[in-house]
């Protein structure tokens, strides 16, 4: 079964098509404007991989959390390819996928991403056969914050996303039982959503089309601009 998969979290989208055996192709754009070209991406990316639209059997769609445009334009973009092909979609977290590319190590791992603001979205994870699970609940905190958790973690953790790369400094506070993943790990890849969805297909554990929405896990900044209005006229 051939799988699309798409992750617009970051500022590095990423697509990828592949199979139970193989990656067939995956590409990875980045900027301001990233979601832009994300159709034409996903056409050139088929016609490079020799697959045809209508061979694609499933979707896979990263949730986030993440940043607010990018990422509900590449969740619109799943549903509207499942909906056309009248085809399954799965949507997973992320964070999940990111820590998915660290599976081989045997610390805990840590996938923190950059959520602007000064803060970071973070969860904890462990590597079991074939992939990682997840150690408690995904959330937004400051560095500082983190840092402070994992000074109190007896365990040794590597570090993997952007966030862990961005707030480096203030995370190393935590001590040297933490190390950074490098660079290449950085954000989540669509050809690791792929493989961990690829499993959920084959099940036939996949989504409600309306179930599929973006993790943001905390306000957007319209909503918080809202706010700060709101109770700037209550006052």
């Amino acid at each position: 079964m051939i799988v699309l998969g798409i992750d617009t979290s970051t500022a590095h989208a990423s697509i990828a098509i592949g199979n139970e055996n193989e990656i067939l192709g995956e590409a990875r754009f980045a900027g301001p404007r990233r979601q832009d070209p994300l159709i034409p991406a996903i056409e050139r990316l088929l016609e490079w991989s020799g697959v045809r639209l209508p061979q694609v059997g499933g979707i896979a769609v990263g949730l986030g959390p993440g940043l607010y445009t990018g990422l509900r334009v590449g969740v619109e973009v799943g549903k509207s390819l499942a909906q056309v092909l009248k085809v399954p979609i799965v949507g997973m977290s992320s964070l999940d996928i990111l820590a998915f590319g660290a599976r081989t190590t045997r610390r805990l791992i840590g996938a923190v991403l950059d959520a602007r603001r000064g803060e970071v979205f973070a969860g904890f994870y462990r590597s079991v056969p074939g992939g990682v699970i997840r150690v408690g609940d995904s959330r937004v905190d400051r560095p500082e914050a983190l840092a402070a958790e994992l000074l109190a973690t007896p365990e040794d953790v590597l570090l993997v996303g952007n966030g862990a790369i961005l707030y480096r400094q203030e995370l190393e506070e935590a001590g040297p039982r933490v190390a950074f993943a490098p660079v290449a790990l950085s954000t989540p890849l669509a050809s690791s959503l792929v493989e961990v969805a690829g499993p959920r297909f084959i099940r036939e554990e996949t989504d409600r089309p309306t179930d599929v929405m973006p993790i943001y896990l905390r306000k957007t900044d319209a909503e918080i601009s809202w706010d700060q209005r709101a109770r700037g006229t209550s006052a």
